[in-house]
């Protein structure tokens, strides 16, 4: 680039003397936060002249580096090399300096400065892979065998990726670096996920008279049982076993049986492989839905002469059939066909030990427990009562002092998260306040976790105080606000104060006025119909929809509604807490049709992801706010809270 400025630059240089130098200052924080928006509005706009003009009165602002970036960013594809580099030096370890680099890397890109990009490129933090693939482009070409394998493993996807990636892996395809074999698997992941259109992107790359017949693939997409009856003699090519194979999913995804009516008529047709990988399949979606069958399909996966390669969720749901079943030795088999960075997961790593301590192998199993029942998690706590100890109240509770927490709250990085929040901008709070606390110790952390608590932002109190290695406050981590409100509430419902407390920690984080996306208000997250039966129930004239995030009334909505799925859940916290989250009709579907099931097996074979993750930490909240309540008598371990749940 050349060292001269042009005009436009030489305006926005001009703008940005006007806000070093000048010394006016807006009258009060109100007006300076409108004036910030309305810059903000005007940088999405692409009015440079309104920015500029913002820009003068802002100077003293918190968020005065945005204004600076909106400004840089608008005359990126001109500016001098030299303000660039100013810019980034000035705002080194910011977020804003790292996403003007982000910018300024696609452009270097685009531009082929491929010295230049790789300079900048070492020092960005957030590598998207967007840029990652640019980065790719040219080391690939200077044969760099290590972005060349980086690269081919970001093929083996079923999502679209970012436009830069395509010229990345047209190389390695013109090289068979990316062999026909890898983008017929591809072709398998796009298709097993119901992503067609991604499938007949990809067949574009299969060689021709090889490729699928797009017609037949549309045909198996729209009715895959007619598709199967009137293809069954039809099976004769690799694209012909594919679009089978496929249509026998889609029948899999509604029903077990259909399915694997039709399975028995193709499977002959079908190489070795595709025989394992439909198992596998069907073992999956049959253990999803607890049908006793699933273990034996798994089994017949593995068995084949030529095994397709099982993912680590395939088995993870062999584990839970397994443990649905009380087969240790199946417990066993999966967990040890799981990658090395799935069998090191706290989840697999207490039920191996479960199962080697229920074959007796006690000095293996507690080899796994000791180190675990260490950590402050749902399984760390199993762990710690599998070894015989209850959760006391914690020795080492460390609380920051006045001074560390005023001086964090001055550090610029939580400065500019609470000007977000004040007006409203939780997105670039949240942004904001991640990148600050990024590389933050544990003091630093409980200190930044309290400014966020006295502020009421408790979901960043929440998240900051849990990330502490070796010093905690769970005061922070489980904090109780509302209190006195709730405890009223529940003197008419006889709910435990714990439970409740450890449920709206997990639906709001005490946040009154979050929305979900599906529409569930309030710190207790009600649907609106679900409010309105409530209240219907309380016999509260003229309830209005926006009432519900109002503090009182949706804690009297919401503990009428635990206690309603309480009592008619067999009176169990597991249940209910599974009920409140999925409803109660999928809570009772879930129990086990031969045989009265462990708690932590029913919690672990929850076939909805969200659920499962829910209920789990529901349960351990109530444990841990056990102890930070105080509570006058002896609280139920977590083993008690889940019961044992009772066959249909």
């Amino acid at each position: 680039m050349s060292s001269l400025y042009p005009p436009a630059t030489i305006k926005f240089l001009m703008a940005l003397a006007l806000v070093i130098y000048s010394g006016t200052l807006p009258a009060s924080l109100s007006q300076l936060d409108d004036q910030f928006l309305a810059a903000r509005k005007a940088f999405q706009e692409g009015k440079a002249a309104l920015v500029h003009e913002y820009a003068q009165r802002l100077q003293h602002h918190v968020l005065a580096p945005y204004i600076e970036y909106y400004q840089l960013r608008m005359y990126l594809r001109t500016a001098d090399i030299t303000t660039i580099e100013a810019f980034l030096t000035r705002y080194e370890n910011h977020l804003l300096a790292d996403r003007l680099r982000a910018d300024w890397l696609k452009m270097l890109a685009n531009n082929h400065q491929w010295q230049l990009f790789e300079h900048e490129f070492q020092k960005l933090i957030d590598k998207k892979t967007e840029l990652l693939c640019l980065a790719y482009q040219y080391r690939i070409e200077k044969q760099d065998q290590t972005a060349i394998d980086s690269a081919r493993a970001l093929w083996f996807t079923a999502n679209s990726m970012p436009d830069s990636c395509t010229p990345v892996f047209n190389t390695l395809i013109s090289r068979n670096i990316i062999t026909v074999n890898d983008r017929w698997a591809r072709i398998r992941l796009a298709l097993e996920a119901g992503q067609t259109g991604m499938a007949r992107y990809i067949n574009r790359r299969i060689p021709e008279g090889e490729a699928l017949n797009v017609d037949e693939l549309n045909a198996a997409a729209q009715n895959p049982l007619h598709y199967l009856k009137t293809r069954q003699n039809r099976i004769r090519t690799r694209a012909d076993r594919e679009i089978a194979l496929f249509a026998l999913l889609r029948l899999l995804t509604s029903d077990t049986n259909p399915a694997l009516v039709k399975w028995h008529k193709f499977k002959d047709k079908l190489t070795a492989s595709d025989q394992s990988y439909f198992l596998g399949r069907l073992g999956y979606r049959a253990a999803m839905r607890h049908d006793p069958r699933a273990l034996n399909w798994f089994h017949d996966a593995h068995r084949t002469k030529d095994p397709y390669p099982m993912t680590d969720t395939l088995l993870a749901w062999q584990v839970r059939a397994a443990l649905r079943a009380e087969n240790w030795d199946g417990v066993l088999d999966g967990i040890n066909r799981m990658s090395a960075t799935e069998q090191a997961d706290s989840t697999w790593q207490y039920w191996q030990a479960r199962a080697l301590k229920a074959k007796g192998k006690l000095t293996e199993a507690n080899a796994l427990l000791i180190p675990l029942s260490n950590q402050h998690h749902y399984y760390g706590q199993l762990a710690k009562e599998e070894l015989g100890t209850v959760l006391g109240a914690p020795q080492k509770s460390i609380q920051v002092s006045e001074a560390e927490v005023t001086a964090m709250e001055k550090t610029p990085g939580i400065q500019r998260t609470l000007a977000f929040y004040r007006m409203n901008l939780r997105t670039e709070a949240y942004w904001e306040w991640v990148w600050t606390i990024r590389d933050f110790n544990d003091r630093q952390l409980l200190a930044a976790a309290e400014v966020a608590r006295r502020h009421g932002h408790y979901d960043r109190a929440i998240n900051t105080a849990s990330k502490t290695i070796d010093l905690h406050d769970f005061r922070l981590r489980f904090p109780t606000p509302h209190r006195e409100v709730l405890r009223h509430i529940l003197q008419d419902q006889e709910l435990d104060e714990a439970w409740v407390y450890g449920l709206i920690r997990q639906e709001s984080r005490f946040l009154a006025e979050v929305r979900s996306s599906a529409g569930a208000m309030g710190l207790m997250q009600l649907m609106p119909d679900t409010a309105k039966w409530v209240s219907k129930q309380l016999g509260m004239a003229n309830f209005q929809q926006n009432l519900i995030t109002q503090i009182d009334t949706n804690l009297r909505l919401g503990t009428y509604y635990l206690k309603h799925v309480l009592t008619t859940l067999d009176n169990q916290p597991l249940l209910a807490s599974a009920a409140y989250n999925a409803g109660p009709g999928r809570a009772k579907r879930w129990r086990d049709t031969e045989r009265n099931l462990e708690g932590a097996i029913y919690a672990e074979t929850i076939p909805f992801s969200e659920t499962r993750d829910y209920v789990k930490k529901v349960l351990k909240n109530s444990v841990y706010y056990s102890n930070v309540l105080e509570q006058d008598r002896t609280p139920p371990t977590l083993k008690e809270r889940l019961g044992i749940v009772a066959k249909k």
